[in-house]
């Protein structure tokens, strides 16, 4: 059962993260969302944001493939492991423009830990950019 309750409570993270990603919420991600470090595995680099002041999204700044970016909603995601104070989830999201077309979709991979009394996302695997 406690598996059950981990898993209910770090898939709310990954829904509040992507209320808070859409809203375009900075204080939301550093302060509920996310644990620190967070690390992301993207674009053939690793960046790791060591603390809430280092945090930074690119999709926000829309430059390049972001330029017409608007929000951003799961496909799916996926629990493959499942512990009390960790779930990794299998992931696709699909980003998009004001219109609804899709600029894209990405598989990615993203961990969910409990710290500090909640659950926050702390690391991100994806082909986004």
């Amino acid at each position: 059962m406690a598996h059950q309750t981990a898993l209910e409570a770090a898939s709310a993270a990954m829904d509040g993260f992507m209320e808070a990603f859409n809203a375009e919420d900075a204080d939301a991600l550093r302060t509920r969302w996310f644990h620190f470090p967070h690390v992301r595995f993207h674009s053939g680099k690793v960046s790791v944001m060591e603390r809430p002041e280092d945090f930074y999204l690119l999709v926000w700044n829309r430059e390049g493939q972001s330029r017409e970016w608007h929000r951003t909603a799961w496909d799916y995601y996926e629990p493959i492991d499942v512990g009390e104070e960790k779930v990794h989830f299998r992931v696709q999201f699909t980003r998009y423009r004001a219109d609804n077309s899709a600029i894209g979709t990405y598989k990615s991979l993203y961990i969910v830990t409990f710290q500090d009394g909640r659950w926050g996302i702390q690391g991100r695997s994806s082909w986004a950019f």
